[in-house]
């Protein structure tokens, strides 16, 4: 199957009681079984549950992976995966991600013995002076979040294997319509599901997706032992998402591109990062490993005063001021104050990271009344 037709239909049957079209929402805890031990594949909704499981196979689907994962949220996924290592393993992670994904590593996990090293994943050729035999797993985002920045997925998927580290990449940003990492040699692929796979600002959600059957298992083992999993109702809701995830995404791209075009050409605007420039670090690799370039888009203004992007902010209508992106209404929002303010200041910096840096979600409006919001605000 093609990509729409795999976000419509894969994984999913008409319900087999009474015929309906879309996968019921079973609101229960627990199962009847006729004998101790003999049921009919669901004893207990934390191992499993019928509207999850369908979720889990659809997701799968999309990335072309053999195994799906669902969680409460993607810092819940992210948890899964860092519960794979051991006090005195090393993580080389990109210095460019999720101010959550970087609070969990330096604020819960280090505390546990396990190292965490950052580094600019962007030269593939420097990778490799950052490894040693300590290095257990390698994590990178790509485009990352607020930097944009491109990492040649199958180009460290090789230096991985050579080093024997287990290598996940979080694919928020791209969704599986964009690229699918699991083809370019990643081991796990991590998705934030609130974000434009659930695509309606209303579900919380994480998962994981891979295709090695030993890695499956201990992760589905974590998330029935440690619990962080999705209620039944979200997965219906982010299963609806889905369906039009292939017509989202498209929009995203065609608003992305007519949005940071505008925005490269206003005499106030600095700086813009958004893959889809020629100019744009790693251009190149972001055309051959992505299908387009993505709804996201970050800017600076030309005088870097906090104060007055602050007060661009304050002044759109249309791209609301809020945490969080992907969803079908434009979002805009301060990384140093609120994605990323947990990540110390000089390490921003160090990445990129402007304390006026501004970051937008470019949603699926018509286009024409985004860049009148983003003109009238930028006056």
């Amino acid at each position: 199957m093609k990509f729409g037709t795999k976000a419509i239909h894969a994984g999913v049957e008409p319900d087999p009681s009474t015929g309906a079209i879309m996968t019921p929402i079973y609101q229960t805890s627990t199962y009847v079984q006729p004998s101790p031990g003999q049921h009919k594949g669901y004893e207990y909704s934390r191992t499993q549950n019928p509207t999850r499981d369908a979720l889990q196979n659809n997701l799968a689907a999309l990335e072309n992976a053999h195994h799906g994962l669902c969680f409460a949220s993607g810092l819940a996924a992210t948890d899964a995966i860092l519960k794979l290592l051991k006090p005195g393993d090393e993580v080389l992670a990109s210095n460019d991600l999720y101010g959550g994904t970087y609070r969990i590593f330096t604020k819960i996990y280090q505390d546990f013995g396990i190292k965490f090293k950052f580094i600019d994943m962007r030269d593939l050729n420097r990778i490799s002076e950052h490894f040693s035999n300590k290095i257990k797993m390698v994590w990178a985002e790509t485009p990352s979040n607020p930097m944009m920045n491109i990492i040649d997925i199958k180009g460290l998927s090789g230096v991985c294997k050579k080093f024997g580290a287990m290598f996940c990449v979080d694919n928020t940003f791209a969704t599986p319509y964009l690229q699918n990492p699991l083809d370019q040699g990643a081991d796990v692929v991590l998705h934030s599901v609130t974000k434009y796979l659930a695509g309606h600002s209303d579900v919380v959600m994480g998962c994981l997706m891979t295709n090695h059957d030993v890695l499956k298992e201990k992760l589905a083992f974590i998330q029935n032992s440690s619990g962080a999993v999705t209620g039944p109702q979200d997965c219906f809701l982010a299963l609806r998402g889905i369906k039009t995830l292939h017509i989202r995404m498209q929009r995203h791209c065609e608003n992305g591109r007519r949005v940071a075009h505008f925005l490269k050409s206003h005499p106030k605007v600095g700086e813009v990062y958004w893959p889809g420039f020629e100019e744009h670090k790693n251009h190149d690799i972001a055309k051959k490993q992505m299908r387009d370039f993505g709804g996201m888009i970050s800017f600076v203004l030309k005088n870097d005063k906090i104060d007055d992007a602050i007060k661009v902010m304050e002044n759109l209508k249309l791209f609301a001021l809020a945490e969080s992106l992907g969803g079908v209404e434009s979002l805009c929002g301060h990384p140093a104050s609120m994605t990323h303010a947990a990540i110390p200041r000089e390490e921003r910096i160090k990445a990129g990271l402007k304390d006026s840096l501004i970051r937008l979600s470019v949603g699926i409006e018509d286009v024409e009344d985004l860049i009148a919001d983003l003109e009238k605000a930028l006056v």
